[in-house]
Protein backbone atom coordinates (compact mmCIF):
# COMPACT_ATOMS: atom_id res chain seq x y z
CA UNK A 1 0.00 0.00 0.00
CA UNK A 2 1.37 3.41 -0.97
CA UNK A 3 1.00 6.26 1.46
CA UNK A 4 1.15 9.98 0.74
CA UNK A 5 3.34 10.76 3.76
CA UNK A 6 5.54 8.87 6.20
CA UNK A 7 6.62 9.68 9.73
CA UNK A 8 9.94 7.98 10.45
CA UNK A 9 10.55 7.69 14.19
CA UNK A 10 13.97 6.74 15.59
CA UNK A 11 13.58 3.52 17.56
CA UNK A 12 17.16 2.76 18.52
CA UNK A 13 18.04 2.06 22.13
CA UNK A 14 19.02 5.67 22.90
CA UNK A 15 15.74 7.09 21.65
CA UNK A 16 13.66 4.25 23.09
CA UNK A 17 15.13 5.09 26.48
CA UNK A 18 13.86 8.61 25.85
CA UNK A 19 10.23 7.56 25.22
CA UNK A 20 10.30 7.05 21.46
CA UNK A 21 7.92 4.07 21.84
CA UNK A 22 5.41 6.38 23.50
CA UNK A 23 6.06 8.90 20.74
CA UNK A 24 5.34 6.31 18.04
CA UNK A 25 2.07 5.37 19.72
CA UNK A 26 1.14 9.03 20.15
CA UNK A 27 1.81 9.79 16.47
CA UNK A 28 -0.17 6.74 15.38
CA UNK A 29 -3.07 7.83 17.54
CA UNK A 30 -2.92 11.44 16.32
CA UNK A 31 -2.85 10.28 12.68
CA UNK A 32 -5.92 8.12 13.23
CA UNK A 33 -7.73 10.90 15.11
CA UNK A 34 -7.12 13.28 12.21
CA UNK A 35 -8.58 10.75 9.77
CA UNK A 36 -5.25 10.27 7.96
CA UNK A 37 -4.65 6.58 8.65
CA UNK A 38 -5.08 5.73 4.97
CA UNK A 39 -2.67 8.44 3.83
CA UNK A 40 0.05 8.54 6.51
CA UNK A 41 2.17 5.70 7.86
CA UNK A 42 4.15 5.91 11.10
CA UNK A 43 7.36 3.88 10.73
CA UNK A 44 9.81 2.95 13.48
CA UNK A 45 13.39 3.02 12.17
CA UNK A 46 16.89 2.39 13.40
CA UNK A 47 19.24 5.04 14.74
CA UNK A 48 19.55 8.32 12.81
CA UNK A 49 22.90 8.86 14.52
CA UNK A 50 22.19 12.33 15.90
CA UNK A 51 21.75 10.95 19.42
CA UNK A 52 22.30 14.31 21.09
CA UNK A 53 19.01 15.49 19.59
CA UNK A 54 16.83 12.40 19.91
CA UNK A 55 14.11 11.31 19.72
CA UNK A 56 14.03 12.23 16.05
CA UNK A 57 11.11 12.28 13.61
CA UNK A 58 11.61 12.65 9.87
CA UNK A 59 8.66 13.46 7.61
CA UNK A 60 8.62 12.14 4.05
CA UNK A 61 8.45 13.14 1.24
CA UNK A 62 9.17 16.65 2.54
CA UNK A 63 12.35 15.46 4.37
CA UNK A 64 11.49 17.65 7.34
CA UNK A 65 13.70 16.78 10.33
CA UNK A 66 12.37 17.18 13.86
CA UNK A 67 14.55 16.79 16.97
CA UNK A 68 13.97 16.18 20.68
CA UNK A 69 10.38 15.28 19.97
CA UNK A 70 8.19 14.30 22.91
CA UNK A 71 4.95 12.30 22.83
CA UNK A 72 3.14 15.53 23.71
CA UNK A 73 4.33 17.01 20.38
CA UNK A 74 2.51 14.40 18.29
CA UNK A 75 -0.69 16.42 17.89
CA UNK A 76 1.23 19.50 16.70
CA UNK A 77 3.15 17.51 14.10
CA UNK A 78 -0.03 15.93 12.75
CA UNK A 79 -2.38 18.93 12.95
CA UNK A 80 0.10 21.62 11.89
CA UNK A 81 2.43 19.80 9.51
CA UNK A 82 0.32 17.02 8.02
CA UNK A 83 -3.07 18.74 8.00
CA UNK A 84 -2.15 22.41 7.47
CA UNK A 85 1.17 21.94 5.69
CA UNK A 86 3.12 24.12 8.12
CA UNK A 87 6.31 22.65 9.64
CA UNK A 88 6.45 22.91 13.41
CA UNK A 89 9.28 25.43 13.63
CA UNK A 90 10.03 24.92 17.32
CA UNK A 91 10.91 21.25 16.72
CA UNK A 92 13.27 21.74 13.79
CA UNK A 93 16.99 21.64 14.48
CA UNK A 94 18.71 24.94 15.20
CA UNK A 95 22.46 25.39 14.95
CA UNK A 96 24.57 27.35 17.39
CA UNK A 97 23.98 30.40 15.18
CA UNK A 98 20.23 29.89 15.80
CA UNK A 99 19.47 29.29 12.13
CA UNK A 100 16.51 27.00 11.63
CA UNK A 101 16.87 23.92 9.45
CA UNK A 102 14.04 21.85 8.12
CA UNK A 103 15.94 19.10 6.26
CA UNK A 104 18.53 16.57 7.32
CA UNK A 105 20.95 17.38 4.51
CA UNK A 106 21.15 21.01 5.67
CA UNK A 107 22.53 20.04 9.07
CA UNK A 108 26.31 20.21 9.62
CA UNK A 109 26.24 16.93 11.54
CA UNK A 110 25.38 15.02 8.36
CA UNK A 111 27.08 17.02 5.61
CA UNK A 112 30.50 15.34 5.76
CA UNK A 113 29.19 11.86 6.40
CA UNK A 114 29.06 9.05 3.83
CA UNK A 115 26.71 6.28 4.93
CA UNK A 116 27.60 2.81 3.70
CA UNK A 117 27.36 0.70 6.84
CA UNK A 118 24.54 2.88 8.19
CA UNK A 119 22.83 3.19 4.79
CA UNK A 120 19.50 1.80 6.03
CA UNK A 121 19.56 3.04 9.62
CA UNK A 122 16.94 5.72 10.06
CA UNK A 123 15.51 4.85 6.64
CA UNK A 124 13.70 1.51 6.94
CA UNK A 125 11.70 -0.41 9.51
CA UNK A 126 14.27 -2.96 10.73
CA UNK A 127 11.51 -5.51 11.34
CA UNK A 128 10.38 -5.34 7.70
CA UNK A 129 12.20 -7.61 5.25
CA UNK A 130 10.18 -6.05 2.44
CA UNK A 131 11.61 -2.61 3.17
CA UNK A 132 15.12 -4.06 3.20
CA UNK A 133 14.50 -5.78 -0.14
CA UNK A 134 13.09 -2.54 -1.56
CA UNK A 135 16.48 -0.94 -0.95
CA UNK A 136 18.38 -3.63 -2.89
CA UNK A 137 18.50 -5.99 0.06
CA UNK A 138 19.56 -9.56 -0.80
CA UNK A 139 20.58 -8.46 -4.31
CA UNK A 140 24.18 -9.21 -3.34
CA UNK A 141 23.26 -12.69 -2.14
CA UNK A 142 21.44 -13.36 -5.39
CA UNK A 143 24.48 -12.17 -7.30
CA UNK A 144 26.78 -14.36 -5.17
CA UNK A 145 24.60 -17.40 -5.89
CA UNK A 146 23.90 -16.97 -9.59
CA UNK A 147 26.58 -14.71 -11.10
CA UNK A 148 29.79 -14.99 -9.07
CA UNK A 149 32.00 -17.88 -8.11
CA UNK A 150 33.58 -17.97 -4.64
CA UNK A 151 36.85 -16.83 -6.21
CA UNK A 152 35.02 -13.94 -7.89
CA UNK A 153 33.68 -12.85 -4.51
CA UNK A 154 37.16 -12.97 -2.99
CA UNK A 155 38.39 -10.94 -5.95
CA UNK A 156 35.78 -8.22 -5.33
CA UNK A 157 36.71 -8.07 -1.64
CA UNK A 158 40.38 -7.84 -2.50
CA UNK A 159 39.72 -5.06 -4.99
CA UNK A 160 37.62 -3.20 -2.42
CA UNK A 161 40.47 -3.11 0.09
CA UNK A 162 38.08 -3.80 2.96
CA UNK A 163 39.92 -4.40 6.22
CA UNK A 164 38.48 -5.72 9.46
CA UNK A 165 36.65 -3.04 11.41
CA UNK A 166 37.00 -4.79 14.74
CA UNK A 167 40.36 -3.21 15.48
CA UNK A 168 43.20 -5.17 13.87
CA UNK A 169 42.49 -4.07 10.30
CA UNK A 170 43.32 -7.45 8.73
CA UNK A 171 42.32 -7.75 5.03
CA UNK A 172 38.89 -9.35 4.90
CA UNK A 173 39.45 -11.20 1.64
CA UNK A 174 42.55 -12.89 3.01
CA UNK A 175 40.78 -14.14 6.14
CA UNK A 176 38.01 -15.60 3.98
CA UNK A 177 40.56 -17.16 1.62
CA UNK A 178 42.26 -19.04 4.47
CA UNK A 179 38.96 -20.61 5.50
CA UNK A 180 37.94 -21.34 1.90
CA UNK A 181 41.17 -23.23 1.31
CA UNK A 182 40.93 -25.27 4.52
CA UNK A 183 40.24 -28.91 3.68
CA UNK A 184 37.71 -29.66 6.42
CA UNK A 185 34.17 -29.98 4.94
CA UNK A 186 32.58 -28.51 8.10
CA UNK A 187 33.06 -24.76 8.39
CA UNK A 188 31.47 -21.86 10.24
CA UNK A 189 30.83 -18.15 9.79
CA UNK A 190 30.71 -16.10 12.99
CA UNK A 191 29.59 -12.54 13.59
CA UNK A 192 31.36 -10.91 16.50
CA UNK A 193 28.76 -8.62 18.05
CA UNK A 194 30.43 -8.49 21.45
CA UNK A 195 30.92 -4.74 21.58
CA UNK A 196 32.54 -3.80 24.88
CA UNK A 197 34.39 -0.48 24.57
CA UNK A 198 33.16 2.21 26.99
CA UNK A 199 31.00 4.66 25.07
CA UNK A 200 30.83 2.51 21.91
CA UNK A 201 27.55 1.45 20.34
CA UNK A 202 28.28 1.21 16.60
CA UNK A 203 27.55 -2.50 16.21
CA UNK A 204 24.50 -2.39 18.45
CA UNK A 205 22.93 0.39 16.39
CA UNK A 206 23.70 -1.37 13.10
CA UNK A 207 22.02 -4.55 14.31
CA UNK A 208 19.05 -2.60 15.65
CA UNK A 209 18.61 -0.59 12.46
CA UNK A 210 19.61 -3.01 9.69
CA UNK A 211 19.77 -6.64 10.87
CA UNK A 212 19.19 -8.15 7.43
CA UNK A 213 22.46 -6.68 6.11
CA UNK A 214 24.35 -8.87 8.59
CA UNK A 215 22.36 -11.98 7.71
CA UNK A 216 22.94 -11.37 4.01
CA UNK A 217 26.68 -10.84 4.54
CA UNK A 218 27.01 -14.00 6.59
CA UNK A 219 25.22 -16.03 3.91
CA UNK A 220 27.57 -14.59 1.27
CA UNK A 221 30.53 -15.54 3.46
CA UNK A 222 29.12 -19.04 3.83
CA UNK A 223 28.74 -19.37 0.08
CA UNK A 224 32.31 -18.13 -0.44
CA UNK A 225 34.13 -20.32 2.07
CA UNK A 226 31.89 -23.38 1.92
CA UNK A 227 30.16 -23.04 5.29
CA UNK A 228 26.58 -24.01 5.96
CA UNK A 229 26.22 -22.69 9.49
CA UNK A 230 26.54 -19.26 11.02
CA UNK A 231 26.64 -17.99 14.60
CA UNK A 232 26.02 -14.47 15.86
CA UNK A 233 27.73 -13.98 19.22
CA UNK A 234 26.10 -10.99 20.90
CA UNK A 235 26.12 -9.80 24.47
CA UNK A 236 22.86 -10.34 26.35
CA UNK A 237 22.96 -6.64 27.30
CA UNK A 238 21.62 -5.81 23.81
CA UNK A 239 17.98 -7.00 24.10
CA UNK A 240 16.62 -4.79 21.31
CA UNK A 241 19.30 -5.89 18.85
CA UNK A 242 18.67 -9.53 19.77
CA UNK A 243 14.93 -9.11 19.30
CA UNK A 244 15.37 -7.59 15.85
CA UNK A 245 17.88 -10.25 14.81
CA UNK A 246 15.48 -12.98 15.83
CA UNK A 247 12.71 -11.34 13.82
CA UNK A 248 15.00 -10.93 10.80
CA UNK A 249 16.17 -14.56 10.91
CA UNK A 250 12.56 -15.75 11.03
CA UNK A 251 11.55 -13.58 8.08
CA UNK A 252 14.62 -14.55 6.02
CA UNK A 253 13.78 -18.24 6.50
CA UNK A 254 10.16 -17.57 5.55
CA UNK A 255 11.32 -15.90 2.32
CA UNK A 256 13.73 -18.71 1.48
CA UNK A 257 16.80 -16.50 2.04
CA UNK A 258 18.11 -18.64 4.91
CA UNK A 259 17.80 -22.34 5.53
CA UNK A 260 17.76 -25.21 3.04
CA UNK A 261 18.44 -24.70 -0.68
CA UNK A 262 18.41 -20.89 -0.64
CA UNK A 263 16.60 -19.41 -3.67
CA UNK A 264 16.29 -22.88 -5.15
CA UNK A 265 20.04 -23.54 -5.28
CA UNK A 266 22.07 -26.28 -3.66
CA UNK A 267 23.42 -23.80 -1.11
CA UNK A 268 22.04 -24.14 2.42
CA UNK A 269 22.92 -21.81 5.25
CA UNK A 270 21.39 -21.26 8.67
CA UNK A 271 22.19 -18.83 11.50
CA UNK A 272 21.80 -19.12 15.26
CA UNK A 273 22.31 -16.58 18.03
CA UNK A 274 24.54 -17.17 21.04
CA UNK A 275 24.39 -14.77 23.99
CA UNK A 276 27.51 -13.57 25.79
CA UNK A 277 27.69 -12.40 29.39
CA UNK A 278 29.39 -9.10 28.60
CA UNK A 279 33.09 -9.88 29.08
CA UNK A 280 35.30 -7.42 27.20
CA UNK A 281 37.90 -10.11 26.51
CA UNK A 282 35.32 -12.10 24.53
CA UNK A 283 35.74 -9.59 21.74
CA UNK A 284 39.01 -11.44 21.06
CA UNK A 285 38.40 -14.22 18.55
CA UNK A 286 39.65 -17.23 20.48
CA UNK A 287 37.99 -16.09 23.72
CA UNK A 288 34.76 -15.57 21.80
CA UNK A 289 34.99 -19.11 20.43
CA UNK A 290 35.63 -20.53 23.90
CA UNK A 291 32.58 -18.71 25.27
CA UNK A 292 30.42 -19.88 22.36
CA UNK A 293 31.44 -23.46 23.09
CA UNK A 294 30.30 -23.07 26.69
CA UNK A 295 33.71 -22.57 28.24
CA UNK A 296 35.18 -19.64 30.15
CA UNK A 297 35.99 -16.84 27.72
CA UNK A 298 39.79 -16.90 27.65
CA UNK A 299 42.16 -16.56 24.69
CA UNK A 300 44.51 -19.26 23.47
CA UNK A 301 47.83 -18.84 21.65
CA UNK A 302 47.75 -18.48 17.86
CA UNK A 303 48.51 -20.04 15.37
CA UNK A 304 46.52 -21.96 14.41
CA UNK A 305 44.18 -19.08 13.69
CA UNK A 306 40.39 -19.49 13.80
CA UNK A 307 40.26 -19.25 10.00
CA UNK A 308 41.88 -22.69 9.99
CA UNK A 309 40.89 -24.09 13.39
CA UNK A 310 38.08 -22.20 15.09
CA UNK A 311 34.63 -23.05 16.43
CA UNK A 312 34.50 -26.71 17.47
CA UNK A 313 38.02 -26.95 15.97
CA UNK A 314 36.56 -26.31 12.51
CA UNK A 315 37.66 -23.59 10.03
CA UNK A 316 35.80 -20.41 10.97
CA UNK A 317 35.48 -16.96 9.46
CA UNK A 318 34.99 -14.35 12.18
CA UNK A 319 34.11 -10.75 11.31
CA UNK A 320 32.59 -8.03 13.43
CA UNK A 321 29.25 -6.38 12.65
CA UNK A 322 30.64 -3.33 10.85
CA UNK A 323 32.89 -5.40 8.59
CA UNK A 324 29.97 -7.61 7.58
CA UNK A 325 27.65 -4.66 6.96
CA UNK A 326 29.98 -3.52 4.17
CA UNK A 327 29.85 -6.87 2.32
CA UNK A 328 26.43 -6.66 0.57
CA UNK A 329 27.23 -3.19 -0.80
CA UNK A 330 30.65 -4.28 -2.09
CA UNK A 331 29.25 -7.35 -3.83
CA UNK A 332 26.26 -5.49 -5.26
CA UNK A 333 28.14 -2.38 -6.45
CA UNK A 334 31.61 -3.83 -6.99
CA UNK A 335 34.95 -3.62 -5.27
CA UNK A 336 36.09 -0.76 -7.53
CA UNK A 337 33.23 1.44 -6.30
CA UNK A 338 34.14 0.84 -2.66
CA UNK A 339 37.87 1.34 -3.25
CA UNK A 340 37.23 4.88 -4.46
CA UNK A 341 36.26 5.82 -0.90
CA UNK A 342 38.97 6.39 1.70
CA UNK A 343 42.76 6.45 1.43
CA UNK A 344 45.36 4.39 -0.40
CA UNK A 345 45.81 1.90 2.44
CA UNK A 346 42.52 2.32 4.32
CA UNK A 347 39.55 2.00 1.99
CA UNK A 348 35.90 2.74 2.61
CA UNK A 349 34.24 4.40 5.57
CA UNK A 350 34.47 4.05 9.33
CA UNK A 351 31.68 4.30 11.88
CA UNK A 352 32.51 6.12 15.12
CA UNK A 353 30.60 6.69 18.33
CA UNK A 354 31.42 10.35 18.94
CA UNK A 355 30.95 11.10 22.64
CA UNK A 356 32.39 13.14 25.50
CA UNK A 357 32.73 16.92 25.76
CA UNK A 358 31.25 17.55 22.32
CA UNK A 359 28.23 19.59 21.23
CA UNK A 360 26.87 17.01 18.79
CA UNK A 361 27.41 13.55 20.16
CA UNK A 362 26.16 10.56 18.23
CA UNK A 363 26.89 7.86 15.71
CA UNK A 364 28.76 9.01 12.60
CA UNK A 365 30.17 7.41 9.45
CA UNK A 366 32.94 9.13 7.54
CA UNK A 367 35.35 8.20 4.74
CA UNK A 368 38.72 6.96 5.92
CA UNK A 369 41.10 9.90 5.65
CA UNK A 370 38.71 12.41 7.24
CA UNK A 371 40.63 14.55 9.70
CA UNK A 372 39.98 14.63 13.41
CA UNK A 373 39.33 18.36 13.12
CA UNK A 374 36.57 17.80 10.55
CA UNK A 375 34.95 15.26 12.85
CA UNK A 376 35.24 17.17 16.12
CA UNK A 377 34.53 20.69 14.85
CA UNK A 378 32.68 20.04 11.59
CA UNK A 379 30.41 17.14 12.49
CA UNK A 380 30.64 17.35 16.28
CA UNK A 381 30.08 21.09 16.40
CA UNK A 382 33.08 21.79 18.64
CA UNK A 383 33.64 21.53 22.35
CA UNK A 384 30.73 21.91 24.72
CA UNK A 385 30.48 25.19 26.60
CA UNK A 386 33.15 26.89 24.46
CA UNK A 387 35.93 25.09 26.34
CA UNK A 388 39.32 24.39 24.80
CA UNK A 389 39.92 21.00 23.19
CA UNK A 390 42.45 18.89 25.04
CA UNK A 391 42.52 15.39 23.57
CA UNK A 392 40.52 12.70 21.86
CA UNK A 393 40.73 9.03 22.77
CA UNK A 394 40.27 6.72 19.79
CA UNK A 395 40.03 2.95 20.04
CA UNK A 396 38.55 2.84 23.54
CA UNK A 397 40.65 1.41 26.40
CA UNK A 398 42.99 -0.11 23.83
CA UNK A 399 43.62 3.21 22.11
CA UNK A 400 45.50 6.36 22.95
CA UNK A 401 45.14 10.06 23.65
CA UNK A 402 45.63 12.35 20.65
CA UNK A 403 46.36 16.04 21.44
CA UNK A 404 45.32 19.26 19.69
CA UNK A 405 48.59 19.40 17.73
CA UNK A 406 47.42 16.38 15.74
CA UNK A 407 43.86 17.46 14.99
CA UNK A 408 44.60 17.68 11.27
CA UNK A 409 45.68 14.05 11.10
CA UNK A 410 43.65 12.05 8.54
CA UNK A 411 42.11 9.04 10.24
CA UNK A 412 43.33 5.69 8.99
CA UNK A 413 45.00 2.61 10.44
CA UNK A 414 48.57 3.76 9.84
CA UNK A 415 48.22 7.40 10.93
CA UNK A 416 46.58 6.60 14.25
CA UNK A 417 49.10 3.85 14.96
CA UNK A 418 51.84 6.41 14.33
CA UNK A 419 50.34 8.61 17.04
CA UNK A 420 50.27 5.77 19.54
CA UNK A 421 46.56 5.07 19.16
CA UNK A 422 44.39 2.77 17.05
CA UNK A 423 41.21 2.97 14.99
CA UNK A 424 39.84 0.13 17.07
CA UNK A 425 36.18 -0.69 16.82
CA UNK A 426 35.28 2.99 16.64
CA UNK A 427 34.96 4.63 20.03
CA UNK A 428 35.91 8.32 19.97
CA UNK A 429 35.76 10.21 23.27
CA UNK A 430 36.50 13.94 23.27
CA UNK A 431 38.05 15.69 26.29
CA UNK A 432 38.31 19.36 27.14
CA UNK A 433 40.59 21.57 29.24
CA UNK A 434 38.94 20.42 32.48
CA UNK A 435 40.04 16.81 31.99
CA UNK A 436 43.23 15.39 33.50
CA UNK A 437 45.24 12.89 31.46
CA UNK A 438 46.36 11.00 34.58
CA UNK A 439 42.76 10.63 35.71
CA UNK A 440 41.68 9.51 32.22
CA UNK A 441 44.46 6.93 31.96
CA UNK A 442 43.52 5.56 35.39
CA UNK A 443 39.94 5.12 34.19
CA UNK A 444 40.97 3.08 31.15
CA UNK A 445 43.49 1.03 33.12
CA UNK A 446 40.89 0.27 35.78
CA UNK A 447 38.56 -0.97 33.05
CA UNK A 448 41.22 -3.14 31.40
CA UNK A 449 42.38 -4.62 34.70
CA UNK A 450 38.81 -5.46 35.62
CA UNK A 451 38.14 -7.05 32.21
CA UNK A 452 41.36 -9.08 32.00
CA UNK A 453 40.65 -12.81 32.05
CA UNK A 454 43.77 -13.30 34.15
CA UNK A 455 45.13 -16.17 32.08
CA UNK A 456 48.53 -14.66 31.28
CA UNK A 457 50.82 -12.97 33.81
CA UNK A 458 51.90 -10.00 31.66
CA UNK A 459 48.30 -8.79 31.42
CA UNK A 460 47.11 -9.91 34.86
CA UNK A 461 50.07 -8.48 36.79
CA UNK A 462 51.28 -5.77 34.41
CA UNK A 463 47.92 -4.05 34.09
CA UNK A 464 47.57 -3.83 37.86
CA UNK A 465 51.11 -2.48 38.22
CA UNK A 466 50.47 0.20 35.60
CA UNK A 467 47.31 1.23 37.43
CA UNK A 468 49.14 1.35 40.77
CA UNK A 469 51.89 3.56 39.34
CA UNK A 470 49.36 5.96 37.82
CA UNK A 471 47.52 5.99 41.15
CA UNK A 472 50.79 6.97 42.86
CA UNK A 473 51.16 9.81 40.37
CA UNK A 474 47.61 11.03 41.02
CA UNK A 475 48.29 10.96 44.77
CA UNK A 476 51.54 12.92 44.50
CA UNK A 477 53.60 9.97 45.77
CA UNK A 478 55.49 9.08 42.59
CA UNK A 479 59.11 9.86 41.80
CA UNK A 480 60.88 10.57 38.47
CA UNK A 481 62.19 7.00 38.33
CA UNK A 482 58.65 5.64 38.16
CA UNK A 483 58.24 6.79 34.55
CA UNK A 484 61.00 4.42 33.43
CA UNK A 485 59.37 1.57 35.35
CA UNK A 486 56.03 2.32 33.68
CA UNK A 487 57.63 2.15 30.24
CA UNK A 488 59.37 -1.15 31.08
CA UNK A 489 56.11 -2.75 32.20
CA UNK A 490 54.28 -1.41 29.17
CA UNK A 491 56.90 -2.81 26.80
CA UNK A 492 56.76 -6.22 28.49
CA UNK A 493 52.96 -6.30 28.22
CA UNK A 494 53.03 -5.40 24.55
CA UNK A 495 55.52 -8.15 23.76
CA UNK A 496 54.41 -10.96 26.06
CA UNK A 497 50.64 -10.72 26.58
CA UNK A 498 48.62 -13.55 25.13
CA UNK A 499 45.97 -11.50 23.35
CA UNK A 500 45.15 -8.01 22.15
CA UNK A 501 43.66 -6.94 25.47
CA UNK A 502 46.97 -7.17 27.32
CA UNK A 503 49.01 -6.04 24.33
CA UNK A 504 47.05 -2.79 23.99
CA UNK A 505 46.31 -2.03 27.65
CA UNK A 506 49.47 0.17 27.88
CA UNK A 507 48.43 2.36 24.92
CA UNK A 508 46.63 5.07 26.97
CA UNK A 509 49.60 5.26 29.38
CA UNK A 510 52.24 5.49 26.68
CA UNK A 511 50.28 8.05 24.65
CA UNK A 512 49.85 10.21 27.76
CA UNK A 513 53.60 10.10 28.42
CA UNK A 514 54.29 10.89 24.77
CA UNK A 515 51.85 13.75 24.20
CA UNK A 516 51.27 15.11 27.73
CA UNK A 517 54.65 14.62 29.39
CA UNK A 518 54.63 18.06 31.03
CA UNK A 519 51.26 17.47 32.67
CA UNK A 520 52.32 14.10 34.04
CA UNK A 521 55.60 15.64 35.24
CA UNK A 522 53.70 18.39 37.07
CA UNK A 523 51.85 15.72 39.05
CA UNK A 524 55.17 14.11 40.00
CA UNK A 525 57.44 17.11 40.56
CA UNK A 526 55.05 19.83 41.75
CA UNK A 527 52.48 17.51 43.35
CA UNK A 528 49.83 19.43 41.45
CA UNK A 529 46.98 18.46 39.13
CA UNK A 530 46.47 21.35 36.66
CA UNK A 531 42.90 20.27 35.92
CA UNK A 532 42.02 19.76 39.57
CA UNK A 533 40.71 16.24 38.95
CA UNK A 534 43.16 14.31 41.11
CA UNK A 535 41.49 15.07 44.42
CA UNK A 536 44.41 14.00 46.59
CA UNK A 537 46.50 16.76 45.01
CA UNK A 538 43.80 19.41 45.33
CA UNK A 539 44.07 21.94 48.13
CA UNK A 540 41.15 24.12 49.28
CA UNK A 541 42.07 27.29 51.15
CA UNK A 542 40.16 30.33 52.38
CA UNK A 543 41.44 33.82 51.56
CA UNK A 544 41.17 35.83 54.76
CA UNK A 545 40.61 39.17 53.04
CA UNK A 546 37.52 37.84 51.25
CA UNK A 547 36.02 35.74 54.04
CA UNK A 548 33.31 37.55 56.03
CA UNK A 549 32.80 34.71 58.52
CA UNK A 550 29.29 33.83 57.42
CA UNK A 551 29.89 30.16 58.42
CA UNK A 552 28.00 28.77 55.39
CA UNK A 553 31.02 26.76 54.29
CA UNK A 554 31.54 25.37 57.79
CA UNK A 555 27.93 24.28 58.00
CA UNK A 556 28.14 22.60 54.58
CA UNK A 557 31.39 20.72 55.35
CA UNK A 558 30.57 17.02 55.92
CA UNK A 559 33.62 16.40 58.14
CA UNK A 560 33.63 19.66 60.15
CA UNK A 561 37.16 20.58 59.13
CA UNK A 562 36.51 24.36 58.81
CA UNK A 563 37.31 26.43 61.87
CA UNK A 564 36.51 30.02 62.74
CA UNK A 565 34.22 32.30 64.72
CA UNK A 566 31.27 34.08 63.14
CA UNK A 567 32.28 37.33 61.38
CA UNK A 568 35.97 36.35 61.44
CA UNK A 569 38.01 34.70 58.66
CA UNK A 570 37.81 30.89 58.62
CA UNK A 571 40.51 28.28 58.01
CA UNK A 572 40.46 24.73 56.62
CA UNK A 573 42.18 21.92 58.51
CA UNK A 574 44.13 20.35 55.64
CA UNK A 575 44.73 17.09 57.49
CA UNK A 576 41.01 16.55 57.98
CA UNK A 577 39.83 17.85 54.58
CA UNK A 578 38.44 15.11 52.28
CA UNK A 579 38.58 17.34 49.15
CA UNK A 580 34.84 17.12 48.48
CA UNK A 581 34.58 20.73 47.25
CA UNK A 582 31.40 21.52 49.19
CA UNK A 583 33.00 24.65 50.66
CA UNK A 584 33.81 25.98 47.20
CA UNK A 585 30.24 25.47 46.05
CA UNK A 586 28.78 27.03 49.20
CA UNK A 587 30.87 30.21 49.30
CA UNK A 588 29.16 33.21 47.71
CA UNK A 589 32.09 35.58 48.17
CA UNK A 590 34.80 33.73 46.18
CA UNK A 591 36.79 33.35 49.37
CA UNK A 592 37.37 29.60 48.91
CA UNK A 593 40.15 28.84 46.43
CA UNK A 594 40.89 25.52 44.77
CA UNK A 595 44.53 24.96 43.82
Amino acid sequence: MAYKQYLLVCSGTACESNRSRDLTEALTGAVAKAGLAGDVQVVKTGCFGFCEKGPIVKVLPEETFYVQVKPEDADDIVNEHLVKGRPVERLTYRSRESRSFAKLEDIDFYQKQVRVVLRNCGVIDPDSIDEYIARDGYVALEKALFELTPDDILGELRTSGLRGRGGAGFPTWMKWKFTKEAKDPDKYVMCNADEGDPGAYMDRSTLEGDPHSILEAMAIAGRTVGASRGVIYIRAEYPLAIERLETAIGKAKEYGLLGEKILGTDFSFDIEIRLGAGAFVCGEETALIASTEGNRGMPIPRPPFPAVKGLWKKPTVINNVETLANIPVIIARGGDWYARIGTETSKGTKVFALTGKINNSGLIEVPMGTTLRDIIYGIGGGIRGGKAFKAVQTGGPSGGLIPAANLDTPIDYENLAGLGSIVGSGGMIVMDEDDCVVDIVKFYLDFSVDESCGKCAPCRIGGRQLYDYMDKISAGKAGPDDIGKIRDIAFAMQKASLCGLGQTTPNPVLSALRHFEEEVAEHIESKRCPAGKCTRLVVYTIEADKCIGCTVCARRCPVNCIRGERRTPHEIDQDACIKCGQCLEACKFNAVVKS
